[in-house]
């Protein structure tokens, strides 16, 4: 048991509001465009982890609706689960942990973020659930 890999679960929320934009947090850790989200505490639940997650990051309190994704980062041993939401209020500009919160079209996230990323994104508008491997910046075959 000592040999057997250990991982981390993070989550994350895509909160898309009624014009079909979706939130986005520049971090200040890394200064990069990415969906809100960050590690699951061992208390949560995986819904409970993406409302936290969402409001610590923007302000804005959301309503999860459906798991979109699953996600494996294989360089960092990192497994994401990925939720749309809808907003139930307006985020803040920034916060202890954005630099930027701002709302994207979907072109602009393609843009804005490495592919690993914008998968989740473009993800979340699709009715499949999908699962994904990637190595940090770049999805693998």
């Amino acid at each position: 048991m000592a040999d057997t890999p250990r991982h981390s679960v993070s989550v994350a929320g895509i909160v898309v509001n009624d014009s079909g934009r979706v939130l986005v947090i520049r971090r200040r850790d890394n200064d990069r465009w990415e969906p809100p989200g960050g590690v699951l505490e061992m208390a949560e639940t995986f819904e409970e982890g993406v409302r936290r997650e969402v409001l610590e990051e923007t302000g804005m309190s959301v309503q999860v609706q459906r798991l979109t994704g699953v996600y494996k980062n294989m360089q960092r041993g990192i497994v994401a689960l990925v939720y749309r939401c809808t907003p139930l209020n307006e985020p803040a500009s920034a916060s202890a942990e954005a630099v930027e919160v701002r709302w994207m079209t979907l072109d602009e996230v393609r843009e804005a973020m490495s592919p690993a990323y914008a998968v989740r994104v473009t993800d979340a508008f699709e009715p499949e659930l999908h699962t994904r491997a990637h190595d940090g910046v770049n999805l693998l075959p």
